[in-house]
Formats: C-alpha cells, structure tokens, sequence
C-alpha cells in the first residue's frame, strides 16, 4: 500500500507521544510511592495506577499503528478514560483533602490526550483537550483554588497550540510533497511515453500524412485522420499536470488540452496560478473564442492561444487567421440577441475585474485580449 507523505512526517510526533505516555505513567508510579503515607486509601491508589497502566499500554499500541493514527477516535477515547483516571483519584483521596491541597494522582500523565488531540485534530484539537481537562482540574481543586492551577492550565493550552500548530504544519508539507511526488511521476512517465512515441506512431502518422496528401483522392482524408491523431498525440505528451495549491490552479494545464490540428497552445515554461475561479472563466472566455472561429471564421481558419505572465496579470490571446470582421459588425451582432461575444467572453472577464481588447478587420482575421489580475 502506497505510503502517505503526511502519515510519514507526523509519526515523530506519535512517537514522541508514546514516549511521553510511558515516562509521565512512571512519573505517576513515583508520586504515589513518595506519598504513599498521606494516602487515605492505598487500595484505590494501586487499583488507579493499574488502570493508567493497562491504558497507557493500549494507547501506545494503538498511536503505533497507523490505525490509531488516521482515526481520531482513538483521541477521543483517551480523553474520555484519562478524564476517568482524573476523577478515579476520589476512590484514593477525598474530595476535601484534593481541595485542600493534596495531588490529584494522574499528575502530568493527564495531558497525553491534549497532544494526541492536536496531532491528529491541529490545534482546534490541541484546544479542545487542554480546556477539557483544565475543567476536570477544576472541578476536582475548586473555583476557590483556581489560582493554584492556573499554571497547569496554561501548559496544557501552549502545549495544545504548540503541538497543533506544528502538526497542521507536518501535514499541508506531506500534501504538498504529495502532489509534488504525483507531478514528477506523472511528468517521468510522460517523458518515457514521449521518447517511445516520438520514435515510433509520430513518425508513421507523419509519413502517412505527407504521402496520403501527395497521392490525393480517398487518402487526402486518411491524412487528414493521420494529422489530428499527430497533434493529439503531441497535444497528450506536451500537455502538464494541472497542479493546485490550495484555492489557485495552473492555468497552462487546463488550456493546453485545447490544441489541436487548427489550434496551438503556447503557454510558459513555468506555472500560472490564478484563482480556481477565475482560472475556470478565463478558460470558458478562450472556448467561447474559439467556437466564434470555428462558426465565423472560415473552414481553413487556424487559431494561435497564447499565455502571457505579466507579473502581477494574465495575459491570454486568442488569434485566428480567418475572414475577420468589423468592429460595428459585432456590436451589431449584440445588438440583435447574439450574445456570445458580450455575454460569454466580454461579460465573463469584466465580471472578474479584467479588460477585454478586440481587434479585427475584413481578410485579416480576429484577435482578442483577455487580460485579469492574478490575485
């Protein structure tokens, strides 16, 4: 089974935290033989410690295995025995006694849940268990001793916010090593099925391209076949994978997949990030574009996108070589209901906050530029 990059970068923590399990049960252990004398009732004391002990055993078998790592139910369950353990102490000491100063006999053992929280919860987790067992802490010592815990609340908060914060941390860089790992498998694969390719199917159709040109008749559309399967094939070992991070998207990967034998992509060689959002209008824009083309322009009309990075903008230029028109003749055209132009180009970027140039004339083809902010 393929391994997670964030399981992988998260399991110091977990180890840390079995660690911290078995000595803090130990440090239990030892609090109870140094006060074994102040114990009211020594049998519930011993009986206490063999129940911390038989749990801390489970807990750390479980935080070992990546079951009880991916599953926050395992968390839970420790704070809900650990917060049993704390309250166990009133079957070894009296409540009176607790409030007047004697110890609660989980000790510090009490705040495994509170890390184990925050590595599989962040630091709403981290959170939520240092404030629950502050509350059974206080409870068990009383609103009139709340000064005298204040310290422990507060190690249980920084150590739940600490924790969190790097667990979070661990897990958006195993993602983002994750994805990082798939596009250069993805792109290692791609490069091998472009070596085979190139030396193999691009040359055939090649060839049966120029001679079913050459010999005319039924073969000029066995050719015609032969090219499209060409630029598709060039098209798939050209084309990237689109990558995302977090809320952004290349833009290059999804206009690449465009291309075709009346079509050429030209994009940079590095990424274009826009907004998921945006990136899926600009992308509508450009078919939009395209469509016009194929509808107006002419049935041997060839068509040039290119994407510009313009630093803090985008530039996308649509651009065909076919009949053209006049600039009255399109705002004519919007004039009487057809709304491709105002509607599904003009209107999609204008409605991004971007600008939209046009230029056109009879036997010269048409040009737009779809320009919008890459914030």
């Amino acid at each position: 089974m393929e391994r997670d990059p964030a399981d992988d970068l998260l399991q110091p923590l977990w180890r840390a935290l079995v660690v911290f399990r078995l000595i803090t049960w130990g440090f239990a252990c030892f609090g109870v033989w140094t006060r074994w004398d102040g114990i009211v009732r020594p049998s519930g004391a011993v009986l206490q410690i063999a129940i911390m002990g038989v749990w801390t055993v489970i807990s750390s078998i479980g935080y070992s295995r990546r079951w009880g790592r991916r599953n926050t139910r395992l968390a839970f369950a420790d704070l809900v025995v650990t917060v049993g353990c704390m309250y166990a102490t009133l079957f070894a000491q009296p409540l009176l006694d607790i409030r007047a100063g004697a110890s609660v006999l989980t000790s510090v053992w009490a705040a495994g849940p509170v890390i184990a929280l925050a590595i599989s919860r962040g630091r709403d987790g981290g959170l939520l268990g240092a404030a629950t067992i502050s509350l059974v802490l206080l409870s068990l010592r009383g609103v009139e001793n709340a000064s005298r815990i204040l310290s422990n609340v507060q190690l249980l908060l920084v150590a739940g916010l600490v924790v969190g914060y790097a667990a979070s941390t661990m897990r958006q860089a195993g993602a983002r090593l994750r994805d990082a790992i798939a596009a250069e498998s993805a792109t290692a694969e791609r490069l091998r099925l472009s070596r085979s390719i190139h030396d193999g199917v691009l040359q055939v159709l090649a060839q049966v391209q120029r001679r079913g040109t050459a010999i005319g008749g039924e073969t000029v559309e066995l050719a015609k076949l032969a090219a499209e399967q060409e630029v598709a094939l060039r098209t798939l070992m050209s084309t990237r994978p689109t990558v995302a991070q977090g809320d952004r998207i290349d833009l290059c990967g999804l206009l690449l997949p465009l291309a075709s034998t009346r079509v050429d992509v030209v994009v940079p060689a590095g990424q274009v990030l826009l907004p998921a959002a945006v990136a899926g209008e600009l992308v509508a824009a450009v078919k939009e574009a395209l469509s016009n083309v194929d509808k107006h322009a002419g049935p041997r009309a060839r068509s040039w996108v290119v994407v510009e990075d313009l630093g803090d903008e985008v530039l996308v230029s649509v651009r065909d070589d076919g009949k053209g028109t006049t600039p009255a003749r399109l705002e004519q055209a919007r004039a009487d209901g057809h709304l491709g132009v105002s509607q599904s180009i003009r209107g999609r970027i204008t409605d991004l906050g971007g600008s939209v140039a046009v230029r056109t004339a009879p036997g010269e083809g048409t040009e737009w530029e779809l320009k919008v902010s890459k914030a």
